[in-house]
């Protein structure tokens, strides 16, 4: 794992000392991402500069460095992730005559380009990447990421430069930076919590789209073309289902599931699991057991509130594994404390508060490991949100109601306070009963009168009203469903998971883990999410997936032939902290202070009479806004933090890179 960062500059403006100074200073933004090497390749005829930091993973040697040149010289890459079959890759190359110098996936990659061409190369690949390779023939800059989006990267055009980066911070090192807020980003951002690709918080700076390669020519035009469509997936998928047994199916899914398990395991450094005793890391963790001669090690975070406390049930699945298990239990001031690191952590607006436990497990398990395996994808890929069942659920019986009779009952169920719903539920017996249920019944009112695309964004939206707090935004509106109705998909959960899969996925749970890890220089790999397991689950018909209101159906099944069901069947908690509870005691001095009205005003961006509104209805208890409060908090800190950052141009280097010069 590593950080990369670089540029083109068309009119070749710098020399070489200051190719290589500029490219350094980017790349020192990024020294968490790979804390064991630096360097950098500049080509001042071409205006070229790459920068590059390394964690060791796989060749722990010089002949690992990067930027790498391929043996003829063509291709320069930087590179950061994992390529899971680069044995086979290596094998073929070596039998068409290619000799390597070390035994690094990224000498692999770049060998391969030189043999098979860029776009044909990034087809064959198994695994998690973002990188960037300079074609020395054409002077083109390629920049591509993974199919499903697990390693990041951002560019932009400042001035006559095309620049990327890994990371956002990187870039805030380049001459010129301006760094201005984009106000529909903004909006996007305080109605999901992140900010969506291909946007950026920055105008004019993009995220490159999961699947996606960018081209850079000498015309100084980015082009920008998918190598891999997860709708060309879904599409061949509906059109060529899997027509099998129960059996049929779950034996297909296990083998895949085992062979990418035990791909993600070859590292040549410590490597571990997280595992929160729930299906999709329990199901992880067995296979690598499965797959290991000695006992796994894996780690688990706790917390004293009963609510949002997973530690107990995963220690019960590593004793049934046998795994060397490591747990660490967290106070909520421990937890509290990580609060002012986030902004740095996330340079860019995000407020997923599953954040906080996410950075303390990797704070932990880097400590013993140098690497962790992960479930995340699970939910995505084989249905397991909460929201799929109730969702199909919901949409089918609102179908049968006219629109006039959906509108009434929801202002029926508005009309009740989410307090009053809380007191009703307290009727149900506690093990079904659902958490925040008045929140929930005001949520299912939103959702009530609204069909297809409008369904899905009061489903996932945390603050819809977003466009209207935030002054001058709201004129390019597009929500995240508004290029794949519904009617394009065989029923309503493959249409949900469509969405989640392009959108939260990347944007929220992977962007959350991966700038969590690496801000402790911690590599997280996830197998469930190698796109052949991807491709299989969705020719699998939706009951493999749902089935009796059940998420997950065909997981649970292979979990349960290595862990007993009664150890992982319990309701699904998520990864957070409550916030809710944090607001209205031991952050409440803090938040104030940023949602004051002159704090907002200062800010210039906000309206700030419907949060001060919201936050003294969340501080007399009628409603709970923690979603809302949190994002709009998040923001404010963040602005805080970067309204004074400008390029450091002056920034001393820990130690001078290695720096390579094309000749």
């Amino acid at each position: 794992m590593c950080g990369i960062a670089g540029f083109v500059n068309s009119r070749r403006h710098f020399g070489p000392d200051e190719l290589s100074a500029i490219a350094s200073r980017m790349a020192d933004r990024l020294s968490h991402r790979g804390p064991d090497d630096r360097g950098v390749w500049i080509d001042a005829g071409s205006g070229v500069a790459f920068g590059h930091t390394r964690l060791a993973i796989i060749d722990l040697s010089p002949a690992g460095a990067q930027p790498m040149l391929s043996r003829c010289g063509r291709f320069v890459l930087s590179y950061n992730g994992e390529v899971y079959n680069a044995p086979e890759l290596r094998a073929e190359l070596e039998k068409a005559g290619h000799t390597f110098r070390g035994h690094s996936d990224t000498e692999v990659m770049v060998e391969g380009f030189a043999a098979w061409g860029l776009r044909a190369m990034v087809a064959r690949l198994i695994g998690m990447f973002a990188f960037a390779a300079w074609d020395r023939a054409t002077r083109t800059l390629t920049l591509g990421r993974d199919r499903l989006g697990i390693k990041p990267l951002y560019w932009g055009q400042i001035e006559s430069s095309l620049v990327f980066a890994s990371e956002l911070k990187a870039l805030m090192a380049f001459p010129g930076w301006e760094g201005e807020i984009d106000r529909d980003a903004l909006a996007a951002f305080l109605r999901y919590g992140y900010v969506p690709t291909p946007m950026s918080i920055y105008r004019g700076v993009h995220k490159l789209a999961p699947g996606t390669l960018l081209e850079y020519g000498t015309d100084g035009a980015a082009r920008i073309a998918p190598y891999w469509s997860l709708g060309e997936v879904a599409e061949r998928a509906q059109a060529d289902p899997l027509d099998v047994a129960d059996g049929a199916a779950k034996e297909a899914v296990e083998s895949l599931l085992n062979d990418a398990v035990r791909r993600h395991m070859v590292a040549d450094v410590p490597l571990g699991m997280f595992l929160s005793g729930g299906i999709d890391s329990s199901i992880v963790a067995a296979l690598m057991q499965t797959n290991s001669v000695r006992p796994i090690r894996t780690f688990s975070i706790g917390f004293r509130e009963q609510a949002y406390d997973e530690a107990a049930h995963a220690k019960r699945v590593a004793s049934h594994l046998g795994t060397e298990h490591t747990e660490l239990y967290v106070t909520a001031a421990e937890a509290q404390a990580v609060i002012p690191k986030l902004q740095q952590i996330y340079d860019e607006p995000f407020a997923d508060s599953s954040q906080i436990p996410t950075y303390l497990v990797s704070e932990m398990t880097r400590r013993h490991v140098t690497v962790a395996l992960s479930g995340d994808g699970g939910d995505e890929v084989f249905a397991g949100y909460n929201r799929y069942g109730q969702g199909l659920a919901l949409a089918k019986a609102s179908r049968r109601m006219p629109g006039v009779v959906r509108s009434g009952l929801s202002a029926a169920i508005t009309s009740v306070p989410p307090g009053i719903w809380d007191r009703l539920f307290r009727t149900v017996p506690e093990r079904i009963r659902p958490r925040l249920a008045g929140e929930k019944m005001h949520k299912l009112a939103a959702v009530l009168p609204k069909d297809g695309v409008g369904f899905y964004e009061s489903l996932v939206a945390q603050g819809e009203d977003a466009d209207a707090l935030v002054l001058g935004a709201g004129k390019n509106r597009a929500g995240l469903g508004h290029d794949a109705p519904p009617d394009r998909f065989a029923d309503e959960v493959s249409w949900m998971q469509y969405l989640d899969t392009l959108h939260y996925l990347p944007d929220d749970i992977l962007t959350k883990v991966d700038r969590a890890s690496m801000a402790v220089s911690l590599e997280v790999r996830v197998p469930l999410l190698d796109h052949r397991l991807v491709e299989l689950s969705w020719r699998l018909p939706l009951k493999f997936k749902l089935r009796g209101g059940t998420g997950k159906w065909l997981l649970r099944q292979i979990a349960y032939k290595y862990v007993p069901k009664h150890l992982l069947e319990r309701p699904k908690m998520g990864f957070g902290v409550p916030i809710d509870e944090w607001l209205r005691g031991p952050l409440k001095e803090w938040a104030g202070d940023l949602l004051s009205s002159s704090s907002l005003t200062r800010l210039g961006l906000l309206d700030p009479a419907p949060i001060a509104k919201r936050w003294d209805e969340h501080q007399a208890g009628g409603r709970n806004w923690q979603h809302f409060l949190w994002n709009v908090l998040v923001f404010a800190a963040w602005h805080d933090t970067y309204r004074t950052l400008r390029p450091a141009h002056s920034d001393r280097r820990a130690k001078m890179p290695r720096t390579e010069v094309a000749p």
